[in-house]
């Protein structure tokens, strides 16, 4: 019962903004779904649902990974289709969050159910079991929670609610669709009020508005000193309540402090006045251009008087300082020590948001684990109230908590629970502690779980033992887990390709075609590859020693060779960035195991360069094989456009449209499945008599082709679109993807288009605009466009 292929197709009740990103996500993974809605009362009744569909392609960030996906959303109504729920494995309802009109649902729609379809409420907080008592009894074990976070194809959080009667069956397989099929990160919450996730994390932002007036600080100074100078994401507290909508925050805070009737903490919830008030007064964030913010974030609201003042304050030196101690049981004793108000009320939110969770964690949730990961997944922290606690001192802290409460400077006076001084931390290599079954629970058993081969740890887990180690240099490290396959990994700061790296690959090549029937490069974390190593080429281009340039390039060029033409098949596992001579990486494998958000792109020209590690050869070689022997220009002008415009996909399924990734190539929705279908991938070419390909003649375009990429360029120079140096890049891709000044369908051996790439590439490292460029990248981070 725990396959998810047996959720075949999906009906997602109600077209809101949350409904319609859902349905989104679920067509991102080619799950057919039939988008549910009231009928419009004029013209098509379906105007609704049709309506909501195409707001989804103006939606930033996009909700679709490649926007034809939305032909795999059916438009429906309640009036005319709900026969169609007959052939619906999975119904997810996501109208408001109002327990009397999903009853009605539920009543409207059960009777459509087939035997084995689960009911599923996308609520964010409501209690489950009274939801429950609204539905049939013959569909009562089908039914659950299931809580996406916004948005639902970025957020890796997904809760899971069980009510009593809810067949664990039924979770299992749930679980493992959000899994594998949808690549979410799944904690299974108790049926209490806001979950997991959002009752630990709609208290942290409660505490620290709290403290924001205990301490008299300012809002932007909160924001600079919680973000990520404490692990939190860059929006911090008020931009990040700006984005999620005031409106919004202040429904939260009035709901939990309606639900949380026994919370002690339940005070804190109310919405202090200047939240209602510019709530009142329209003012809800990012959605009406002015919030907390104004002016495009350039100022920020003073509570004290109502108006704005110049955002931009910095947290005190002695207080930065502290933050930038590395060892977290010495900076939590700093900050705990130091009279200064900001590192005090950096103690204060971490304090108090330690001591809520471990109040509550036999209540709502299994574990300890359970907790961190919903914090880091659903809020963006890196590590969650427990991890920084016991990183901290657990002992200690726990210590300093209760000389806190004693004194009265928490926020109540609530005693810690018993177990919390019982334990000497909650997290351990044999599980996470459960305070409801006092005891370490290991991870889930769940098959699913068996295609991670190495799942994101929490602190305090036995950490990942990556293979023993066959080959290493400073650039890469080979490595084996004992199978027939070789796994090739980088060293280097977001995996930028140097000396070190094209050495380390071409000698790992040569080992793992001797001990291995296959290789799988795959890093222990993202990004795939940032691309060239820029920064030791500068001494370099600044000392005009362009013969070393030209034996750089003619190594990456032997190496993407390598990997190629190797003896044994060679798959790529990718996630995150893949740019520059990364893309041309994973254009030589034999094939590119992909997960969704995968940012591929040949962007050279961004720093005054062209691809010149065999990408435009390699589009040169699939334009010919695309054009099938006929006119070769309407397969290569895409690509030369990708180059020239420094074209980056938005997700893995983009990359594959421009061109990036081949048909062949496998896209995964769960990251920390890579490593796995990496080596799937790998043992089905070995085991059926995998051969290396071998180098072939290229047909190319030629003078004709050079002439139609020319004339693109000259309109965009004289119509002020691209700088006079970008029309010159722009004439190098060209020279380099139509294999120079020939006759048109002249055939060419690979060597031809690499030697063209290397000396357009050498030639424009010549110009001094070029430098500027890649000075600019180097110093910045951003190109510079001159």
């Amino acid at each position: 019962m725990n396959n998810a292929a047996a959720i075949r197709r999906v009906a997602v009740l109600g077209a809101g903004v949350m409904g319609a990103q859902i349905a989104a996500h679920l067509a991102n993974a080619e799950v057919p779904v039939v988008l549910f809605d009231l009928p419009a009362k004029d013209g098509d009744p379906n105007g609704i649902v049709t309506k909501a569909i195409a707001s989804l392609a103006k939606m930033s960030p996009a909700p679709f990974a490649f926007k034809e996906r939305a032909s795999l959303i059916q438009p429906a109504n309640y009036d005319q289709h709900l026969e169609e729920l007959r052939n619906c494995d999975l119904l997810i309802e996501a109208i408001a969050e109002r327990p009397d009109w999903k009853a009605d649902l539920y009543k409207r729609v059960t009777p459509y159910l087939n035997d084995r379809a689960i009911l599923a409420t996308n609520t964010s907080g409501l209690r489950l079991s009274q939801l429950a008592e609204s539905v049939p009894e013959n569909v009562r074990s089908r039914f659950c929670g299931i809580h996406f976070f916004n948005p639902p194809r970025y957020m890796a959080l997904v809760e899971v609610i069980p009510c009593q009667t809810t067949d664990s069956a039924i979770l299992d397989l749930l679980e493992t669709f959000l899994v594998s099929t949808l690549g979410k990160g799944v904690v299974r919450a108790k049926d209490t009020p806001n979950f997991v996730a959002n009752r630990i994390g709609v208290f942290s932002m409660a505490a620290t508005i709290h403290h924001t007036q205990a301490f008299g600080l300012s809002l932007d100074l909160v924001d600079a000193l919680t973000g990520p100078a404490i692990g939190r994401p860059k929006s911090a507290t008020y931009r990040t309540a700006d984005v999620v909508g005031l409106d919004t925050m202040g429904h939260v805070f009035k709901g939990s402090a309606l639900t949380l009737q026994d919370d002690p903490w339940r005070q804190y919830f109310n919405p202090p006045v200047w939240l209602t008030t510019l709530i009142e007064k329209g003012a809800l964030g990012q959605k009406t251009k002015v919030g907390i913010y104004a002016n495009k974030g350039k100022q920020v609201l003073d509570p004290a008087t109502g108006e704005y003042r110049d955002a931009g304050a910095k947290p005190d030196d002695a207080v930065q300082a502290i933050l930038k101690i590395k060892n977290p049981a010495e900076k939590f004793a700093a900050l705990r020590a130091s009279d200064h108000p900001q590192a005090q009320f950096l103690w204060a939110i971490h304090r108090d948001a330690f001591h809520y969770a471990a109040t509550l964690l036999a209540d709502i949730a299994d574990n300890a684990r359970d907790v961190d990961f919903a914090i880091r997944w659903g809020f963006g922290w890196s590590k969650g109230p427990f991890e920084i606690w016991q990183a901290a001192g657990w002992k200690q802290v726990t210590a300093w908590i209760e000389e806190d409460i004693a004194a009265g400077k928490a926020m109540t006076r609530t005693p810690l629970p018993p177990w919390v001084r019982q334990v000497d931390g909650v997290h351990r290599p044999e599980g996470s502690y459960s305070a409801a079954e006092d005891a370490y629970k290991p991870r889930s058993a769940l098959p699913v779980y068996q295609r991670q081969l190495h799942p994101e740890q929490v602190l305090g887990e036995a950490p990942h033992r990556y293979g023993q180690t066959v080959f290493e240099n400073t650039g890469v490290r080979l490595w084996t887990t004992g199978d027939d396959i070789g796994v090739l990994s980088f060293k280097t700061k977001l995996h930028v390709i140097g000396d070190d790296v094209l050495d380390g690959v071409l000698e790992a090549l040569k080992i793992a075609e001797q001990q291995f029937s296959g290789l799988v490069l795959w890093q222990t974390a993202a990004p795939f590859s940032a691309g060239a190593n820029l920064a030791p080429v500068v001494p370099v281009l600044m000392a005009g020693d362009f013969a070393v340039i030209d034996r750089i390039v003619a190594q990456f060029q032997e190496t993407t060779a390598a990997l190629r033409y190797s003896a044994i098949p060679v798959v790529a596992a990718a996630q995150g960035l893949a740019l520059g001579g990364g893309c041309e990486f994973l254009m030589h494998c034999d094939r590119v195991v992909a997960a969704l958000e995968s940012y591929i792109g040949l962007v050279e020209v961004g720093v005054g360069l062209i691809p010149a590690g065999g990408g435009c050869k390699e589009f040169a070689l699939r334009a010919m094989t695309e054009a099938k022997g006929g006119d070769l220009l309407p397969f290569l002008r895409p690509y030369f456009e990708a180059m020239a415009m420094a074209k980056v996909s938005r997700s893995a399924e983009e990359a594959r449209q421009i061109g990036y990734l081949k048909a062949s190539d496998v896209i995964v929705f769960n990251p920390n499945e890579l490593l796995y279908v990496a080596k799937a991938q790998v043992r089905a070419l070995a085991e059926t008599g995998y051969r290396p390909p071998q180098p072939r003649q290229i047909r190319v375009a030629g003078r004709t082709g050079i002439a139609a990429c020319q004339m693109a360029l000259v309109n965009m120079r004289d119509g002020g679109f691209i700088s006079p140096h970008d029309y010159r890049l722009g004439l190098s891709i060209a020279e380099a993807l139509c294999g120079g000044d020939v006759d048109p369908n002249t055939m060419v051996d690979e060597a031809w288009l690499l030697g063209l790439e290397r000396r357009n590439f050498v030639e424009l490292a010549k110009t001094p605009l070029t430098q500027a460029r890649i000075e600019q990248m180097l110093k910045t981070g951003k190109p510079l466009r001159n």
